[in-house]
């Protein structure tokens, strides 16, 4: 196709075109949430909208530890501390692996995921550990709250999440073979950003317990607003293809 001028328009490469589509995020320009190679691992965890997410669980660990120290620290102040300490690490597990594409960023970052994972759930199963011993001691009623009863679903949906992902990883045999597990991949990360959006609504759903509303008193809109800042930061850098999303092949052609 001729131009204005007569000369013959640049027509882009077609495969250079399809694999920049390939790594276009849910919200941006394609290669937006993309480590470029031969980059630190350590841009991953700022990388894009990723710091609205560091901002955002930054103040949500913030408001609530300040609230627990600011009252005088019993049994139960361990478990405030251990979930929101979980739910830290958990984001950054996930923004370390999100913008990783080439097999070396990849392999660095799923040994980083893999050990702040563990780390993340020693802290929820240590939180939940401590708030039973404080039952058990005060015979206090188990259960009694939706945020009791969503805090556990979600444990033991990351209990199954944590076991899949290592097995898929470490122990791809079980799947039939490396290219089966990885096929499989798509469906551990949709339960991966589900498991993160049923913790934070079991964090703000804590602002309605008794001794959040009459002793903490945290502002139940400290909790909210960065909760929405995680997810904010979080979701955009999702990157489509990984997700098993089709990719559309642009054209740059005019007129077509």
């Amino acid at each position: 196709m001729a131009s204005a001028t007569g000369l013959p328009q640049d027509v882009p490469d077609s495969a250079a075109t399809e694999r920049r589509a390939e790594t276009e995020p849910l919200l941006g320009k394609p290669g937006d949430a993309i480590l470029a190679e031969g980059a630190s691992i350590m841009q991953n965890f700022v990388l894009g909208t990723g710091i609205l997410a560091q901002l955002g669980v930054i103040v949500l660990v913030a408001n609530i530890w300040a609230n627990i120290f600011m009252k005088p620290v019993i049994l139960f102040s361990g478990h405030p501390i251990a979930m929101s300490t979980g739910v830290f690490i958990l984001v950054q597990s996930i923004l370390s692996l999100q913008p990783t594409e080439t097999p070396r960023q990849k392999r660095v970052g799923q040994l980083i995921h893999a050990s702040l994972n563990l780390c993340a759930f020693a802290a929820l199963v240590t939180g939940t550990v401590i708030i039973e011993v404080n039952k058990v001691r005060s015979n206090g009623p188990h259960f009694h709250s939706t945020h009791a009863y969503l805090g556990v679903f979600t444990l033991l949906l990351m209990v199954g999440q944590y076991a899949v992902g290592f097995t898929m990883w470490m122990t791809p045999a079980l799947y039939g073979g490396v290219d089966k597990a990885k096929s499989l991949y798509k469906y551990h990360r949709y339960t991966g950003y589900l498991t993160l959006l049923l913790l934070l609504v079991t964090v703000c759903l804590a602002m309605e317990t008794e001794y959040v509303e009459y002793v903490l008193r945290i502002n139940i809109w400290g909790v909210i607003l960065p909760c929405v800042g995680i997810v904010i930061g979080v979701f955009p850098r999702i990157q489509k293809h990984k997700m098993g999303f089709a990719v559309m092949r642009r054209t740059a052609v005019d007129g077509v």
